[in-house]
């Protein structure tokens, strides 16, 4: 007998409506204790992880903005926002969306919930917007929080972006929020993914753990060498396009496709999960699941959605290989080395000079030249030169690049010392590293031509 079977059978009542069921849904969620543990430390613990970090003489430099964590409170938010993409929200969701369903299947109690909604679909509505609302509050507590604890700690100062121009404490609050939001559709996405488990699956740990398994291969996949198309197909990539924000002009085409990519799949995986709840078979109290039904509801329609992804990226942006290219690198490379001169110089108390002025370029090899010029790796060597107003010299310096297969680069100075060597910097917030020393940039894979 089907759920639709068992609602029928019982018509004296009228259904419970939807708003009812949601509030009856969020009620039980919030008494467990586990939830109001999560969202206590969702709440409290990132305000004192970016005070207690800020306050530190050693920083978490391979962290996006990590090495400015001294320098303005901003900048903590947006650590705070790479952890939580990589770990914090994948397991919330599977805490949350990966349990909704499969707890009535522990607790034995879905006839007498049947019984008392009639109505399967609703049932399914209001656990879902209970769920949704759990995450949305979870997701919130880590983005106040951390920019509470960073504003207190530090201060409300401009924050250096990944081109290296400087955002005013406006701009970068606005930068901050915009990344949040953005990261709220792959986390929807993920929570779809564990309201398909925890119904698929049943009372089986496979439903609870699978968002977590699913962003964790999502992650690995964008360490590997993969085509711009098939990065930006992925929904984990909405995690990390974010960077795009802090550029100048914004690289928005990158976050714009990775953010809706995540909502098909949070669409696709939300209707999936509708589809097999209401054609469950609510009798059997020793349902587990149903393996092949999850294969043919669930694994298949998200990936022929991938397959479609990956066609539709490819055919409306021009990029193709890694999107790491010998031009792009040294485009990027240059106009952050630009914009960090002038930083460097108005700490350094010299005149002021302009990009314009600089005239700066950057000629950049990786391998030595003895492999092709593109792709990520740790072994691109460049030389940044720039012109100063009055001085007929031509200014050189050289920077190793670890370029990661996402864009993002770290540039190390290697000589002359007195330009991008390691020297403290007198700063209105304190002594500071010199900005030209080592610092973080981003290459952005999709044509913008």
């Amino acid at each position: 007998m089907t759920a639709t079977a068992v609602a029928e059978r019982t018509v004296t009542a009228p259904r419970v409506s939807v708003a009812r069921g949601y509030r009856f849904e969020l009620v039980k969620l919030v008494s467990q204790w586990r939830i109001r543990l999560l969202v206590l430390a969702c709440w409290v613990a990132p305000a004192l992880f970016v005070a207690g970090v800020s306050g530190q003489s050693t920083l978490p430099s391979d962290t996006l903005f990590g090495r400015w964590m001294h320098a303005t409170g901003w900048a903590g938010p947006l650590v705070m926002l790479g952890f939580a993409g990589s770990w914090a929200l994948p397991l919330l969701t599977s805490l949350v969306a990966g349990d909704v369903f499969a707890a009535e299947d522990r607790l034995g109690t879905w006839r007498h919930l049947l019984v008392a909604v009639r109505s399967p679909a609703r049932i399914f509505v209001a656990k879902s917007l209970a769920s949704v609302t759990v995450i949305l509050a979870l997701v919130a507590g880590l983005a106040v929080s951390s920019t509470v604890g960073g504003l207190l700690a530090v201060g409300n100062q401009p924050l250096v972006g990944l081109d290296g121009h400087l955002l005013t404490p406006g701009d970068a609050a606005g930068a901050v929020l915009l990344s949040w939001t953005a990261a709220l559709a792959p986390t929807l996405a993920l929570a779809a993914i564990g309201l398909l488990g925890s119904v698929a699956l049943g009372r089986s740990s496979m439903g609870l753990l699978l968002p977590v398994l699913v962003a964790l291969a999502m992650q690995v996949a964008q360490m590997l060498p993969l085509p711009v198309a098939v990065r930006l197909a992925l929904p984990g990539y909405a995690f990390i396009s974010w960077n795009g924000l802090f550029t100048s002009p914004a690289q928005l085409a990158p976050l714009l496709i990775a953010v809706a990519v995540s909502l098909a799949w949070a669409v696709l995986a939300t209707a999936l999960a509708h589809l097999l709840f209401v054609r469950r078979d609510f009798t059997n109290p020793a349902y587990d699941g149903s393996g092949r039904r999850a294969f043919t509801f669930g694994v298949l329609p998200l990936a022929a959605l991938t397959a479609v992804t990956v066609g539709a990226v490819a055919v409306a942006t021009p990029s193709t290989g890694s999107g790491i290219e010998q031009g792009k690198v040294q485009k990027s490379l240059a106009t952050v080395f630009a914009h960090l001169y002038r930083l460097q110089t108005e700490q350094l108390h010299r005149p002021a000079v302009t990009e314009a002025q600089l005239r700066t370029s950057a000629a950049c090899t990786k391998s030595d030249g003895q492999a092709a010029q593109e792709g990520a790796g740790n072994d691109w060597r460049c030389v940044v030169s720039w012109h100063l107003p009055g001085v007929a010299v031509t200014g050189s310096a050289i920077y190793q690049l670890d370029i990661t297969s996402d864009g993002r680069f770290v540039a190390d100075g290697d000589g002359p010392k007195e330009v991008n060597g390691y020297f403290l910097v007198r700063t209105s917030t304190g002594d500071a590293p010199n900005p030209l020393w080592q610092f973080d940039g981003n290459v952005e894979l999709l044509d913008t031509h």
